[in-house]
Parts: C-alpha cells; structure tokens; sequence
C-alpha cells in the first residue's frame, strides 16, 4: 500500500462534523458558469446516455468521471471537479447514468452500484475520440464504487491509454453500508434517496408493466429495501444481498492495476468506519493502492478554509494533485 503523508486536509473550524461536512456542499456551494457541453450517446443495448464534456486541446489529458448515488449535472462536486480539470488545460468528460438526467431513459432498467458496463462504454468511446490524450478516470460515493469495481474486472488488461484513477467517499461494502445508513441521524439521507428513487421506479414500472412486483416496492421502507423489490430484479440478482456481493468493490480492489487513491473520511455518516479497516488490509497487498483516510471530512464534503465566506473544496484539488502525478 502507497502512503502518502505529503497530503493533509484541515476541516474548517466553522464546520466540524461528518453530517455538516456531508451537507454543505448541497445546501450552500455555489459555482460560476463553465463551457460544459451536453451529447447524447446511443448505446448498444438501444437505450442512450448523456454525457456532459469540457473541450480541451488536442492531446490534452482528459478526466472521465461518474457521481454518486442520484446525481446528476448540478451535482456540487461536479462542477468542483470540471473547474480544476479546466485550470490544469484537460478536457474532462461526466456520464450521467441511466436515469440520472433530465429525461428518462427508455430500457427496463435503471443504474447501480455495480454497473460498469456504460462507464466502459463512455471510457471506451472517449479513449478513440482522443487517442492520444492520456485518460484519468475519478468516481465519487457511488460513482466510486462503480469505478473502482471497472478497474478491478480489467485487472492487467485495462488499456494502457489510462493512467491512473482516484475514488472519493466510496462506501466499499454496499450490504454494511446500506444497513448502516438506515439507522441513526443518516436516516435522512436514507429516506432522501428512497423517495428520488422510488419515483423514478414507478415511472419506469408504468413504461415496463410487470418489471417488479408494485406490492413490495410499496413495503420498501430503507434503500436496503428498495434494492432487494427493485434493483436486484431488474437488473438479473436474486436478491439485494446478492447484488451487494456481487458489486461491492471491496472484492476487486486486489486486482486494480493503475495508481489510484482512495480518499473517504472516518466520520463519513455514510458508512461504519470499521470497513475502512478491512480496506487497509487489503490495499497492503496491492501497492498500486494509495489510501488517504482522514479523521473528519464527512461524505463527499472535505472542506476547509479559514472562513466561511472563503470556503476551501479539498477532495476534487486533492484528486487531481493525485492524477497530475501520474501523468
């Protein structure tokens, strides 16, 4: 396992605490305009995705990225990370997953924590667009997993035209991470979710009659819930235990083959901490791994800065500090 000391992150003063990390940038990040494009990719399978693009000079680098669990362009790290890719000179590249964007999409499926089949089209696609711009790949929450997940199934063969990858507040385990989240404070992040996505099941039962049964997603009271009467069905698992088993990146970090960081908090409300510690021992055996796990910086939050009005986005500077070293 790579350590790497040479990296702190100070939380503010003015916001300690995993919850108030994890919902700042929701409530109160704000972001300047970018010249950030939209194209709609046809898919294989009939369906679409979108992907939204920053344009950068020919043989620029160029970061693909995927964003966690219901987000979407407007997310606030999504912008965190198109600006830092733009002040560096890459191109940079968001798929949206399934779903995800402003217009439903047409398959009887959705997206999930294990799904990399988009995210190696999307990947595959941008690498002919740009054959000779090296490519750094960067996922968050679920998008991390997701990305995390990709990199471990291609192992050794994963095209050498991909330099590195950097993985923030993952949740690594999806079974102890849903079960944790339900519990708790985190209920409302639970219950946040379980309505965005119940939605967006019944839209799609309405298009797809008979897709899963309506009876249990109506019991559904917790995502864990939600993913055993929904997305273990529809997406070809027997139950929610078997797509956490099958798709937790927990079990493909031993064969990930590119530098890559993992950055998550301790106090992340997202997930126990303790799997944090079957991680390390993991990454031991994988020196490719470099693991930066620090003691506050909540889901997807790390902000510092000595003021409030002057708030400091460390993850995304952080990813792309990582993923420039590579290069």
């Amino acid at each position: 396992m790579a350590g790497d000391q040479n990296y702190t992150f100070h939380p503010a003063w003015w916001i300690r605490g995993g919850h108030a990390q994890t919902l700042w940038g929701k409530f109160f990040r704000r972001h300047a305009a970018l010249p950030i494009r939209r194209e709609r990719w046809d898919t294989p399978d009939g369906d679409f995705v979108d992907v939204h693009r920053l344009d950068a000079a020919t043989g620029a680098p160029r970061l693909v990225f995927f964003h966690g669990l219901e987000g979407t362009i407007r997310s606030h790290y999504v912008y965190g990370l198109f600006n830092e890719a733009r002040r560096r000179g890459w191109g940079a590249d968001l798929l949206i997953f399934r779903g995800c964007g402003d217009e439903p999409n047409r398959a009887p499926r959705l997206y999930h924590s294990g799904e990399t089949t988009d995210p190696a089209f999307v990947i595959d696609r941008v690498r002919d667009e740009h054959p000779t711009s090296p490519i750094l790949l960067a996922g968050v929450s679920l998008g991390g997993n997701v990305l995390l997940k990709y990199l471990g199934e291609h192992g050794a063969a994963l095209s050498t035209q991909i330099r590195a990858a950097a993985a923030v507040s993952v949740p690594f385990d999806l079974e102890r991470s849903c079960r944790h989240i339900a519990h708790g404070f985190s209920k409302v992040y639970d219950r946040h979710f379980l309505q965005t996505l119940r939605r967006k099941a019944m839209v799609k039962l309405t298009e797809h009659p008979g897709l899963f049964d309506r009876s249990a997603l109506d019991r559904a009271m917790t995502i864990y819930d939600f993913d055993d009467a929904v997305t273990a069905p529809v997406h070809g698992f027997a139950s929610a235990h078997d797509y956490y088993s099958r798709s937790s990146s927990l079990g493909f970090l031993s064969t990930i083959c590119r530098p890559t960081l993992l950055l998550n908090a301790v106090d992340d409300p997202f997930l126990p901490s303790t799997i944090l510690d079957d991680v390390r021992a993991l990454a031991e055996r994988n020196p490719l791994l470099t693991l930066q796990f620090t003691e506050h910086g909540g889901h997807v939050g790390f902000i510092g800065g000595r003021w409030p009005w002057r708030p400091e986005y460390y993850a995304e500077r952080r990813v792309c500090e990582f993923l420039a070293a590579a290069l």
